[in-house]
């Protein structure tokens, strides 16, 4: 089965309510196992209202988290170092090299975010 990584961005506005986000995950899990990275996991608790913990955790608990392994980590270092762009980002340098490594999808509303080549992007228009 296909593994689709879901970029914190698509979750959090999925959460807050985001028609177009949750369309997004609907469609996607039709198709593959939803994974999200262990950065995401991080990301989603620093933003996170205490109000929204009951909804998060439910929306977390459902996902494969991919933990950061030496490769991983290794490959956003290389982004990073290798890649000129004012706008990269070591988080956005892991969760690239979560999909690259295991072949994924990204899922996410910020394309610019990513402008490694080595695997497959999905856009979630947002209006």
């Amino acid at each position: 089965m296909r593994q689709t990584v879901v970029d914190t961005d698509v979750l959090i506005l999925h959460l807050r309510g985001n028609e177009a986000a949750g369309k997004a995950l609907t469609e996607a899990a039709k198709e593959s196992l939803l994974h999200c990275s262990a950065i995401t996991i991080g990301e989603i608790y620093a933003g996170m209202k205490e109000d929204e913990r009951e909804k998060t955790e439910k929306l977390l608990d459902s996902m494969v988290v991919i933990d950061v392994d030496r490769s991983i980590a290794a490959l956003a270092g290389n982004y990073r170092r290798t890649i000129k762009s004012h706008q990269l980002e070591l988080d956005d340098c892991l969760i690239a090299a979560t999909c690259a490594v295991r072949k994924a999808t990204l899922i996410t509303c910020n394309t610019k975010h990513y402008p490694m080549s080595d695997f497959e992007k999905r856009a979630v228009k947002i209006a």
